[in-house]
């Protein structure tokens, strides 16, 4: 099986430059790389942990549907946080706006810095291309 690499426009250039794909496809599984809180039309950071994770999730969401899947197809989510304890309230509610059950498998790790002194928060899944439920069941414990 082959994998290949997913870079969204206007992401060719980050991609270009790093050297790194926003997100590489081998068969079903996607491995999308960690997404921060810039604004793409400013090219800064948002301001405060719950712009940022807003930012960052639609990152997510754009690199998976350029990579044919979707937020539900999602199995794991890890993310990375400056200020793990003061920021996991405002996180939570954005991840909860674009996270809905069945919930992946989350991690959440504690960083002392980011990419750019002013990013609080980077997220990186991995999806399953049409694993996610097409009606949504309750959640089996």
């Amino acid at each position: 099986m082959k994998h290949r690499s997913v870079n969204p426009p206007p992401t060719g250039a980050l991609h270009d430059r790093l050297h790194f794909s926003q997100a590489t496809r081998a068969g079903d599984m996607i491995w999308v790389s960690g997404q921060v809180g810039i604004d793409a039309t400013t090219m800064t950071p948002a301001d405060g942990t719950e712009a940022q994770a807003r930012l960052a999730f639609e990152g997510v969401r754009t690199v998976l549907e350029a990579a044919g899947a979707n937020l539900d197809d999602i199995v794991e989510l890890t993310t990375f946080h400056t200020d793990l304890r003061g920021g996991m309230e405002a996180f939570s509610r954005v991840k909860d706006e674009y996270i809905t059950a069945p919930y992946p498998s989350w991690t959440a790790v504690g960083v002392t810095e980011l990419a750019l002194p002013e990013l609080l928060v980077e997220i990186r899944a991995v999806a399953v291309a049409g694993s996610g439920p097409s009606v949504r069941h309750a959640t089996t414990r």
